[in-house]
């Protein structure tokens, strides 16, 4: 019995086997040439409409190149430096009387800061002066016997020799009384350490010191004055830029501009000034030179040690073309720019950028007029048909709406693998585009 059942179940088994094969082998023979089954080849015929990527139209949004005058400006950090610090000493050792400033004030140059202890040097004058009223009696007595003297001689009552004795005298007392006389301007410049002046307009520091002090030469700075109208900014600035700097100074100093950075943005604050020093030597280890400029700072504005954002014009690029600088591409290729046709066939257009600031760059290549791709350049290659839209202000959704309106995320994906095969540097734009 339990061999009949398996032998039943081979059966079906082989049977089964055949039926596939002929079913298997009628399909294959579906299409063969010369059955009634039979499809023509080829391939299928892209909708009206569609790009030979097998999606439509690119939508991108454009500009045209411009041709206008461009500023050439260099950028750095400087920092603010007075043009003119004093740290005032004590000439003399005396003893402070009197503080005749406050912290913080501003002062004229000559404008009394401390008082000193001068009785000892009034002293000493009063003594240079009593001493000079002597020599000075001393050289009229001598003057008198000269002349008697020489009226004696003319009498031949003395000789030559008594005349010339009294006249040695006088020539020697004259030099006494000059002594005295330099002795009291000794005595008034000593005086005139008791009283110590501002030697320069600007503000007064921290006062280090206070009446009853005592003070020494060269000892601790009493005040500091800093001059902080008209204040310098140096900066520096790159070796191949020195030649401009140099030029800039020739030409009278062109125009500088100042902007402390907690004030970047607001109207009013850049302040503008010349640029006044250019160093005599290029630092071997950083490979720059420092300069300074010079600003008017009568609401002081700018304060020594601050740093600022520096902008120095160093000449004008004339008739240049500039375009968005988001617009470019930089690639393993070299630069290039999307530039739609008169198909409305983007085209990639190699370019140089000469100088680049801001939004704007300036480049060599592309004419005056010419529309370039700024939005949708991402899913462009040379060749492939665009269609403009306006310009939106949210431009960091345009790449999803342009794939969404054209053939789709297998259409995006294509024409991305296209453009990478193509070399036209997608990778290098979206980084550019950051």
């Amino acid at each position: 019995m339990k061999k009949a059942v398996v032998g039943g179940v081979a059966a079906a088994l082989v049977v089964a086997a055949g039926t596939a094969y002929w079913l298997m082998r009628g399909n294959a023979g579906a299409g063969a040439p010369g059955s009634g089954n039979s499809v023509a080849a080829g391939p299928a015929t892209p909708a009206s409409g569609l790009s030979a990527s097998g999606g439509g139209p690119v939508s991108v949004t454009t500009v045209r190149a411009l041709k206008k005058n461009v500023d050439v400006v260099l950028e750095t950090t400087g920092t603010v430096a007075a043009l003119n610090t004093v740290d005032v000493r004590s000439q003399v050792s005396s003893i402070i009387t009197k503080v005749n400033i406050r912290e913080g004030q501003f002062v004229k140059a000559g404008e009394l800061l401390f008082t000193l202890d001068a009785r000892n040097d009034e002293v000493n004058l009063a003594k240079a002066k009593a001493q000079l009223a002597k020599d000075e009696a001393a050289l009229a007595d001598a003057q008198r016997q000269l002349t008697r003297s020489k009226d004696l001689m003319a009498q031949s009552f003395i000789s030559q020799a008594a005349v010339d004795t009294n006249q040695t005298l006088v020539d020697s007392q004259k030099s006494v009384v000059a002594a005295s006389r330099a002795a009291i301007d000794a005595a008034q410049v000593a005086l005139s350490y008791n009283r110590i002046v501002a030697p320069a307009a600007g503000r007064a520091g921290a006062i280090n010191v206070y009446p009853g002090t005592t003070v020494q030469p060269g000892g601790a700075v009493l005040v500091t004055i800093t001059q902080l109208d008209p204040i310098a900014v140096a900066f520096n600035l790159p070796q191949r830029n020195l030649n401009d700097a140099l030029q800039t100074l020739r030409s009278g100093g062109g125009k500088v501009n100042a902007v402390l950075p907690e004030q970047m943005g607001r109207k009013g604050s850049t302040i503008v000034g010349k640029l006044q020093f250019v160093d005599n030597v290029v630092d071997p280890n950083s490979g720059t030179v420092r300069v300074k400029a010079q600003f008017d700072n009568a609401d002081s504005t700018l304060w020594p040690g601050a740093f600022v954002n520096v902008q120095l014009a160093v000449r004008t690029l004339a008739d240049a073309v500039v375009v968005p600088q988001a617009a470019v591409i930089q690639g393993p290729r070299g630069t290039v720019v999307y530039v739609v046709d008169a198909q409305n066939n983007a085209q990639a257009r190699p370019i140089e950028v000469i100088y680049a600031a801001g939004l704007d760059a300036v480049v060599n290549g592309v004419q005056p007029g010419e529309k370039v791709v700024v939005d949708g350049r991402q899913n462009l290659r040379s060749g492939v048909p665009v269609a403009e839209r306006a310009a939106s202000a949210t431009t960091g959704t345009a790449p999803a709406a342009n794939g969404a309106s054209g053939a789709g995320v297998g259409g995006m994906r294509g024409a991305a693998a296209n453009d990478a095969s193509a070399g036209d540097g997608l990778v290098g734009a979206t980084v550019a585009a950051k």
